[in-house]
């Protein structure tokens, strides 16, 4: 979406006191503890009346180039979409940056509606030009983002990290829609359905807001509502690493080696699930819950309290992401190897059987994390890579029908898709609603929008049968029309072996016109 306006060789009075007055107000707001020279060009304008073009040349060179976009970002929110393309005129990275922000996109999509992202037909599921087009780049986090969360039902996105703040976008449209006041430490967990809002950090607290029915967004994390809804749980005691809610419980893990899990009506801790290493994950589906410890994954039965069954030794080092499938039978595992495990879990009256089904290896570093939504597997790891994997064929592999089940690990195909270009760590993923989630190191948020490159992907694969059955049309004709010269060829093969027959021929022909001559 990008804007563009024609260069002008003159600046009115009233445009330079219009970009000057919405520019250097907001750098001096945001910026008064930096030591710039806006002073000096104030006193440089008034003594010698500049033009506009020469002031926003020096201020951009003493002040934007310097910051994070991040923080101009922040600069930005505080301009309308007339004062943006103002600034969009300046200069290149101006230009960029005010096209790029999401009050100009809000602006852009009231007017002329939503942009459609093309890609040419039979350009396929493998074309990373296809993807790039289908990317959207949130900024706003100041530091690494350590987690992401999709509300699908909503179409909400809920991020995190080490900047302490939990920011709440629109997933379709990647505008920022709120975000709270700094917590006060490191959020490594987020989670959210439609009537409570978690994040869990390094102090120990389950940070917690309830939905306002009125509010069109869910949560008023920024306070504005002056609603009491916010709370907090406290009963762990190292920081909380993955948090996840179902209707009537909250589970909490953290590395103070327990699983905790939560009353949502009482908010009181109904059991402690002891592990006996640091707790990296956690899946609960109905009465189970499943959990990382260390290397190991357990299975629990969360009314009870016991443990059903433990995987030792997963992975090599320790087994730091965890997802689960909806139905509750399938689990995925991915570790600081840079391996990817599917299993089968199997209940019984009094135990759980967890067979090994798959194994990818598709990263060189860690698997920092891993969401499922049928029929996609989708990871991010240390090595900068996200990998995307159909386990449709391994759902529908036959199960023994009688007898003791065994391991079966099954020869997959490797993933489908694997997206990489990122310098950084990426930390978390998630997926929801045709849309895939990572953040990372960097700070910042990319959201795939993956419905129109399947289409794409769809028709190209339509593409490649057709011409993979003209192909076999052409060689069967090849074929036939071989096997019908073959029978004439054979003929003259054997005509070329057998001369002797060509010499009785002549032999006779001598004969019978020796024999006419002597009636003659």
């Amino acid at each position: 979406m990008a804007f563009e306006c024609q260069r002008v060789t003159r600046v009115s009075k009233d445009l330079a006191n219009s970009v000057e007055d919405s520019l250097q107000s907001q750098i001096e707001s945001e910026l008064n503890n930096l030591n710039f020279e806006i002073e000096a060009t104030k006193s440089t304008l008034e003594s010698k009346q500049l033009p506009c073009n020469d002031v926003l040349s020096n201020l951009h060179r003493s002040t934007i180039t310097d910051l994070p976009p991040a923080l101009i970002s922040e600069i930005l929110n505080c301009l309308d979409p007339k004062e943006l393309g103002i600034v969009s005129c300046v200069s290149p990275i101006l230009h960029r940056l005010a096209s790029d922000h999401h009050a100009w996109k809000e602006f852009y999509c009231e007017r002329w509606g939503l942009p459609i992202a093309s890609a040419p037909l039979g350009a396929g599921f493998s074309d990373d030009k296809s993807w790039k087009e289908l990317i959207d780049v949130l900024y706003g986090h100041t530091e690494a983002v350590l987690t992401v969360f999709v509300l699908a039902s909503a179409k909400l996105l809920f991020t995190s990290g080490y900047d302490s703040i939990v920011r709440m976008w629109h997933l379709e449209d990647g505008f920022s829609i709120a975000s709270s006041k700094p917590l006060g430490c490191t959020i490594r967990a987020v989670a959210a359905d439609k009537k409570l809002l978690v994040a869990g950090g390094t102090d120990g607290f389950i940070h917690c807001w309830r939905a306002v029915e009125v509010l069109p967004h869910l949560f008023d994390i920024s306070g504005s509502e002056k609603q009491n809804t916010q709370f907090r749980l406290w009963e762990h005691e190292g920081p909380i690493t993955s948090l996840a809610l179902d209707l009537t419980r909250i589970y909490s893990g953290s590395w103070d080696m327990t699983v905790r899990v939560w009353d949502r009506a009482l908010l009181k801790c109904l059991k402690v699930l002891r592990h006996s290493d640091w707790v990296y994950g956690l899946a609960p589906h109905d009465t189970t819950v499943a959990s990382t410890s260390g290397s190991d994954v357990y299975i629990w039965d969360t009314n009870s309290g016991c443990l059903l069954t433990v995987v030792n030794g997963a992975h090599v080092g320790n087994t730091k992401s965890l997802a689960r499938s909806h139905t509750g039978d399938f689990l995925f595992t991915g570790g600081e190897d840079g391996a990817i495990h599917m299993y089968e879990i199997i209940n019984d009256c009094t135990e759980a059987n967890v067979l090994l089904v798959a194994t990818w290896i598709p990263h060189t570093g860690p698997v920092n994390s891993l969401a499922f939504e049928f029929p996609w597997l989708v990871s991010a790891a240390g090595d900068g890579k996200l990998s995307l994997i159909d386990v449709r064929k391994l759902l529908r592999s036959g199960r023994p029908t009688s007898g003791k089940r065994v391991s079966r690990v099954i020869e997959v195909e490797p993933p489908q898709r694997m997206l990489h270009g990122f310098e950084c760590n990426l930390l978390s993923v998630d997926i929801g609603a045709d849309r895939i989630v990572c953040g990372g190191e960097e700070g910042i948020v990319r959201i795939w929008n993956f419905s129109q490159a399947f289409e794409i992907e769809r028709r190209a694969r339509a593409l490649r049968g057709i011409r993979l059955e003209n192909r076999m049309r052409r060689r069967k004709l090849q074929t036939e029309m071989s096997s019908k010269g073959g029978r004439t060829d054979q003929c003259s093969v054997a005509a070329k072996k057998n001369p002797m027959n060509g010499n009785r021929r002549s032999v006779w022909h001598n004969k019978r016109g020796m024999s006419g001559k002597l009636k003659a």
